[in-house]
C-alpha cells in the first residue's frame, strides 16, 4: 500500500496470516521527490519485491519474516525445554490470548492494546493469575526482542503488561477437614479415577504435578505403615531441575487409600503411571488443564466457590492440619517438599494462632486455684 505524506510517501506492507487476521508495517519511502537507492527509497516495483521478501523471508522461507506473538511463545517453549524449565509457562498465556494478538508481529505491539487485553482478564481470573500470565508473556516477548534487532518496542509490554497492584497476597485457601472429606467423596461420585487423584492429593498434600508422576512401584504397601515415594517438584528451574524431579521422598498415606491404589493398579507394570484417567491415559504434566472443569463442578457441589477454592486448597489444608497437630515445621516442610522459611512466611497466620493456644497454657496465673477446681489426689 502507499501512504501519502507532505514529503515522500511511504510504502506499507499489509500481510494476511491466513487465519482472518493481518499485520501492517511501513518499510520504505516512495520515490516521489528522490531517486530510488534500492534500499530506503524505492520505486513501486522495488517496493513490491521488498514487500514479498519481508512477508515471506529473504531466502524464500519465513525465517526473516517478523515473528508473531504465537511464534514468540513457541520459541519461548523451546527455550524453556532446553533449559529444563517448565514449558507450561509458555502455554499459560496462549489460553487467554485472542487470535488477533497471537497473529500480530511482536514489533507492532503497542502498550494500549496489551493493557486492554490484560484488563479484559479481570472478569475471568484473579489479579494474581493475571500477573503470572503477563510475566510469562513478557518473558516470551523479551526473548524474541533479544534475537531480533528489528524489535524496538520493549515499552509496549513493559507498560501494557505492568503488574496489577494488591495482587501479591497469597491465596492459600484453607478448608475444614469435613469439607475436605466432602470434596473427596464428591470427586469419587463424579469419576472414580478423578476421585483417586483427589484423594491422593488430599492425603499427601502434594502438588498435582508431583502426584501425576507417581509410578506403580512408588506405592509401598504395608498393613500399618503404607506410604508413597513421592517425586520431588522441579520448582525453581535451573540445571538441576530434571535431577530433582527424578528424586523421591517418603510420604505416609492411610490404609484406606493404599487399598484403593492397590486395587486400581492390579496387573499393571511397576514403571506404569500409578494414577490414570478414566480412558486409561496418563494425566500429563499439567493435569489442571484436564480436570479443571470437573473440579469446579465438585467445588460447587460441596457448597464452596470455584473462583476461590481450587484443588490447591487440599495442599494448603494438609499443611495447616499438620501445623495444628503440633508437628514440627521442619517435618511439615519436608513432607510437602517445601522449605521451613516458606511454611513460616506463607502460613504465619495459622502458626501464630496455634502458638497462641500453646503458649497460653504456660501463662502465670496470679489468682490462686479455687476450691471448685482443686482435686485431692489419693495417696
Amino acid at each position: 500500500m502507499y501512504r501519502r505524506n507532505k514529503t515522500n510517501g511511504t510504502w506499507v506492507l499489509k500481510a494476511s496470516d491466513g487465519q482472518g487476521a493481518y499485520w501492517t508495517k511501513g518499510f520504505g519511502l516512495a520515490d516521489d521527490f528522490e531517486n530510488s537507492d534500492g534500499k530506503n527509497v524505492l520505486t513501486f516495483y522495488e517496493a513490491q519485491d521488498a514487500a514479498k521478501r519481508l512477508a515471506r523471508g529473504e531466502d524464500g522461507s519465513a525465517d526473516s519474516a517478523p515473528i508473531t506473538v504465537d511464534g514468540a511463545l513457541k520459541d519461548y517453549r523451546r527455550d524453556l525445554e532446553a533449559r529444563n524449565a517448565n514449558p507450561y509457562n509458555a502455554e499459560s498465556p496462549r489460553v487467554h490470548l485472542t487470535n488477533v494478538l497471537l497473529a500480530k508481529p511482536v514489533q507492532l505491539l503497542n502498550p494500549h492494546e496489551l493493557k486492554k487485553w490484560r484488563d479484559s482478564l479481570l472478569s475471568k481470573v484473579t489479579p494474581a493469575t493475571i500477573n503470572r500470565v503477563c510475566r510469562c508473556l513478557c518473558a516470551a516477548l523479551e526473548l524474541a526482542r533479544q534475537h531480533d534487532e528489528r524489535i524496538q518496542n520493549r515499552q509496549a509490554w513493559e507498560v501494557g503488561l505492568a503488574g496489577l497492584p494488591d495482587a501479591q497476597e497469597a491465596r492459600n485457601v484453607i478448608i475444614s477437614d469435613d469439607k475436605v472429606r466432602e470434596f473427596v467423596a464428591a470427586a469419587y461420585g463424579h469419576d472414580h479415577q478423578l476421585g483417586l487423584l483427589i484423594d491422593t492429593l488430599a492425603i499427601t498434600g502434594a502438588r498435582p504435578s508431583q502426584v501425576v508422576r507417581l509410578r506403580v512401584e512408588d506405592l509401598r504397601d504395608h498393613p500399618l505403615r503404607s506410604k508413597l515415594m513421592m517425586p520431588r517438584s522441579g520448582k525453581g528451574g535451573g540445571r538441576n531441575r530434571s535431577k530433582r524431579k527424578a528424586e523421591r521422598y517418603s510420604v505416609p498415606i492411610t490404609v484406606q487409600l493404599a487399598a484403593k491404589l492397590r486395587e486400581a493398579t492390579k496387573g499393571r507394570a511397576d514403571d506404569a503411571p500409578l494414577l490414570l484417567q478414566s480412558d486409561g491415559s496418563p494425566w500429563g504434566d499439567n493435569p489442571g488443564q484436564t480436570y479443571h472443569r470437573h473440579v469446579d463442578k465438585i467445588v460447587t457441589a460441596v457448597g464452596l466457590e470455584p473462583t476461590v477454592v481450587t484443588v490447591y486448597a487440599l495442599r494448603h489444608s494438609s499443611i495447616v492440619r499438620m501445623l495444628l497437630q503440633n508437628i514440627p515445621i521442619r517435618l511439615v516442610a519436608s513432607l510437602h517438599n517445601t522449605s521451613s522459611n516458606m511454611i513460616e512466611r506463607t502460613y504465619s497466620k495459622w502458626i501464630t494462632e496455634h502458638s497462641d493456644e500453646i503458649s497460653r497454657k504456660a501463662l502465670l496465673q496470679h489468682e490462686p486455684a479455687s476450691g471448685d477446681n482443686v482435686v485431692t489426689l489419693a495417696s
